[in-house]
């Protein structure tokens, strides 16, 4: 450890100018690291400076390096953990508590030691030993005020210490005195030895000089003694002279305090008496138009309006500490409550009946709207009440009770209001949707009673089994053969030259307009109702709470539920939710209606779904843009959620129809006719889907019904007995593969590969099983062969062998004529259109592969005959041209 000390002491610390004091071997308490030192070192220069330095050994090399410095004066405790017991942990409290733990108990204690001694001499201030042996800090005290550190440290102390400016300049001189001290030293001692005794003398006599003088200073202090007891005489006499003009000063003073202290209180009674008469004084002009004002026309409400300001103006002054004790202020606050009761209650009179005069009003004009797809405007009514926003201001901040009146009030009427508008739109938006029938049946217009409006739409739509609407061609789906479907679809066609796709596409871009039509008069009219309700009421609009959404879907009730505390209501909800709660019990009626046109929608055609899905989302979206928390985007929300239940249910509907689909036995099956409606689904849903905001919920849609359509196509392909598997896979996947690549739809190009790869399996595996082995006992006989060389026979001794010579071969070849073979195919051809069916029209591309075939197995056995019968001359009756020729005129002959 020493020498550990020295190589710090010397590279890191004599840099720096400091001292190596104490060191001590430590590493941080619960860690698994290299170890450490602690140092505490001293400044060489004034003042000085104290320091627990932690030094590291460095990654790169052997050297140690300086890494954090505390200075001793933020050293707060020392913990030692254990006074009793050896423990090699102790904790340093700086900025922070430093966990350490040492090498060895004995190099904890000194460092300890060297601390506490150093706080000792350098900064005696009050940092805690805790856990600290009391003998250890007992034998550690200084003993007198020139002690060193003692202890361990001495050593360091009675080291070598460089001369200052000062003395290497006075041991200059002196020795330029004494040239000969360098080679005389008993000379240059003895000098310097007579010399301290001149000193020595210099001194007796300058202390004996100084006695006389300090005699003489305290002669003089003396006689300033006396001179002091003088003056101090003189000053008494001086006081008693003055006591009697004193005590007549004070009369005066108190006689002018007394004056001051009159003006001062009448000053500030004559400014209580002013600032009650200024601010507790209503003018005569507002207390007529509170008792008497006109609220039917403009300017009285105006004048009503500041009136009442005036009045809360008054009513609210801060008073000062007892007034509220004075009589006339009693009775003025009396007076003021009365007129304040007396305008509230006119007030909330007068707009109770203009709440039903103006309801009434609009009432009249519903006549004009119940045969169009419009919503009435309120904008007048709401113009109208606006004129009174600051007067219900006023009344929410004075009397709550009869604002809470008020809203309620008119919660109530509008909602009967609103809801005899809005099923009245409803209805004739049912009545739009199913007005026009697939027979070309057009409905009457419905009258304008709403029992009758009721009477006329459940005619319509009473029962499911007799909906008249076009409903959707996944809703029947049956295998069957291209052409009974043909003769199905053509059944239906009952409008001139209109064929049923059109009627669907018709029916479905009418629903799409009345549905779009329905949710953009409810759009306009639930914001300027909000707008409205939040102006009149007084109710921020925008205010940001905390679990908005939350509140918005577990809000069953619509009361308004308050508390009140010395008499002002403390609402339970914000006024955002207020404005939501007041929202739900005016338009209550509007989700339950949604619904139901919705679930009409989707009883007429299960493809409405599509359009309703697009239609509402984009409808959220937008209402979501203004006020996620709004009550038009929570119900546009809850409508969504039916919706998209809708369109899921119309997807499993499908794949639940597929999964039950029969097959015909006596019919082949060609293309199936939920591939066919796949397709028609998909063209449908990219045209409405097109720049959607929920197409990932198509997406999903789509790779549901894919996998669907799969499976029930090797369902139906297994189960075939008409048609062999391969035909039912290959048509139908090329169909698959057609329509995706013709709709391009990014989601799918999984499918779609694997929709071609399928094809192309199927089509390869058809065409050998259907080919097979054209050239049977030439194939045999072959087989053979290839059998011989592969027993070790060289295909140039083949011809060796009795059963497959060159006259067997002749033999062989002879049976299989060139008009033999055409006749073959011939037959194959009919085979093959008998699986085919017209629809897909695969016939060609399967003939040309089974040619293909064909003409490699000609090959093959041309090779064979080449290498097995070389220079025989043998060749087979007709040539790769005459297949050609024969395949050619076979399809063109069909």
């Amino acid at each position: 450890m020493t020498a550990i000390k020295h190589a710090l002491q010397r590279d890191i610390f004599t840099p720096n100018d400091e001292r190596l004091l104490s060191i001590v071997n430590v590493c941080k308490a619960g860690k698994k690291k290299r170890n450490c030192f602690l140092c505490a070192t001293v400044t060489t220069e004034r003042p000085v400076q104290v320091n627990v330095v932690k030094v590291k050994k460095s990654d790169k090399g052997d050297f140690y390096k300086r890494q954090t410095a505390w200075a001793l004066r933020d050293l707060a405790v020392v913990d030692a953990k254990d006074a009793v017991k050896e423990n090699p942990e102790f904790d340093l409290h700086f900025d922070k508590v430093y966990k350490w733990v040492a090498s060895s108990t004995v190099e904890k204690n000194t460092f300890i030691s060297c601390i506490w001694k150093l706080n000792q001499r350098y900064l005696r201030k009050k940092i805690d030993f805790i856990n600290v042996s009391s003998q250890l800090l007992e034998e550690s005290v200084p003993s007198g005020e020139n002690q060193s550190v003692a202890g361990g440290d001495e050593e360091a102390v009675d080291e070598y210490q460089e001369l200052n400016a000062r003395e290497e300049q006075d041991i200059e001189i002196m020795m330029e005195g004494c040239e000969y001290a360098i080679s005389n030293a008993e000379a240059f001692a003895e000098k310097l030895s007579r010399e301290l005794q001149v000193l020595d003398g210099a001194n007796i006599q300058s202390i004996m000089a100084s006695e006389k003088q300090v005699n003489i200073l305290m002669k003089l202090l003396d006689e300033a003694l006396k001179e002091v007891d003088q003056i101090e005489l003189k000053l008494s006499s001086y006081e008693e002279m003055l006591q009697s003009v004193k005590e007549q000063m004070d009369q005066i003073s108190e006689s002018n305090h007394l004056i001051h202290l009159s003006n001062t209180n009448n000053v500030k009674l004559l400014s209580e008496i002013e600032f009650l008469v200024n601010h507790m004084d209503l003018a005569k002009g507002h207390i007529k138009a509170l008792q008497e004002g006109d609220l039917t026309s403009s300017r009285g409400i105006e004048a009503c309006t500041n009136a009442a300001d005036a009045l809360l103006q008054c009513m609210n002054v801060a008073l000062r500490p007892g007034h509220d004790m004075l009589h006339a202020v009693k009775q003025q606050q009396q007076r003021f409550s009365d007129l304040r009761e007396q305008f509230a209650r006119r007030l909330a009179s007068h707009l109770n009946s203009v709440f039903v005069q103006q309801g009434h009003d609009q009432s009249s004009t519903l006549a004009q709207h119940s045969v169009e797809l419009t919503l009435p405007n309120h904008h007048p009514f709401h113009r109208d009440l606006l004129r009174y926003a600051k007067l219900m201001e006023w009344l929410k901040n004075t009397d709550y009770g009869k604002y809470e009146g008020l809203t309620k009030n008119y919660m109530d009427y509008l909602s009967r209001l609103y809801e005899r508008e809005i099923k009245d739109f409803f209805e004739v938006a049912k009545i739009k949707m199913t007005g026009t029938t697939r027979e070309g049946k057009k409905f009457a217009t419905l009258p304008r009673k709403e029992s009758a409006v009721k009477q006329e739409t459940e005619s319509l739509h009473g029962s499911s089994g007799k909906l008249t609407g076009s409903t959707s061609s996944l809703n029947k789906l049956s295998v069957q053969s291209s052409g009974n479907r043909r003769s199905q679809s053509s059944s239906l066609l009952d409008m001139g030259n209109m064929s049923a796709s059109d009627l669907d596409v018709a029916d479905r871009t009418k629903f799409d307009k009345i549905f779009e039509q329905v949710l953009s008069e409810l759009e306009p009219l639930c914001l300027a109702e909000q707008d409205f309700i939040s102006k009149f009421f007084k109710l921020q609009q925008h205010q940001s709470t905390s679990g908005t959404t939350t509140e918005v879907e577990e809000m069953d009730g619509v009361a308004l539920s308050r508390s009140y505390t010395s008499g002002v209501p403390q609402t339970i909800s914000s006024e955002k939710d207020m404005i939501r709660q007041m929202m739900t019990k005016i338009f209550r009626c509007i989700e339950p209606e949604l619904n139901n046109l919705i679930a009409l929608g989707d009883k007429i055609d299960s493809f409405n779904s599509l359009y309703m899905l697009v239609k509402m989302s984009h409808h959220v979206w937008t209402a979501q843009n203004v006020d996620p928390a709004s009550f038009l985007s929570t119900t546009l929300g809850n409508v969504l959620v039916t919706v998209k239940r809708n369109f899921d249910k119309c997807i499993s509907n499908q794949m639940k129809q597929m999964e039950e689909v029969k097959i015909s036995k006596k019919s082949k099956v060609g293309i199936l006719p939920f591939v066919a409606e796949f397709e028609e689904f998909a063209a449908l849903a990219e045209s409405i889907f097109k720049n959607a905001e929920r197409r990932g919920d198509l997406d999903k849609a789509y790779i549901k019904l894919i996998r669907a359509v799969f499976i029930s196509v090797e369902k139906v392909a297994n189960e075939s007995q008409k048609t062999p598997r391969d035909v039912v896979m290959m048509e139908n996947f090329h169909h698959i593969f057609a329509t995706l690549s013709r709709l391009k739809i990014s989601c799918l190009e999984a499918e779609k590969k694997e929709a071609k790869q399928k094809y192309t399996d199927h089509l390869q595996s058809y065409v050998i099983y259907s080919l097979g082995q054209p050239l049977e006992k030439l194939n045999h006989f072959f087989e053979g062969v290839e059998a011989r060389v592969a027993q070790g026979i060289r295909e140039e001794e083949v011809s060796y062998q009795l059963a497959f010579n060159k006259q067997e071969l002749r033999k062989v070849i002879k049976e299989y004529p060139g008009k033999e073979v055409k006749k073959g195919l011939d037959n194959l051809y009919k085979k093959v259109d008998k699986h085919l069916c017209e629809e897909e029209n695969l016939l060609q591309v399967v003939w040309h592969s089974m040619q293909d075939e064909f003409i490699r197995q000609y090959k093959h056995f041309e090779g064979l005959i080449a290498r097995c019968y070389p220079g025989s001359g043998i060749t087979m009756e007709f040539t790769i041209q005459d297949i050609l020729d024969y395949c050619s005129s076979i399809a063109q002959s069909h």
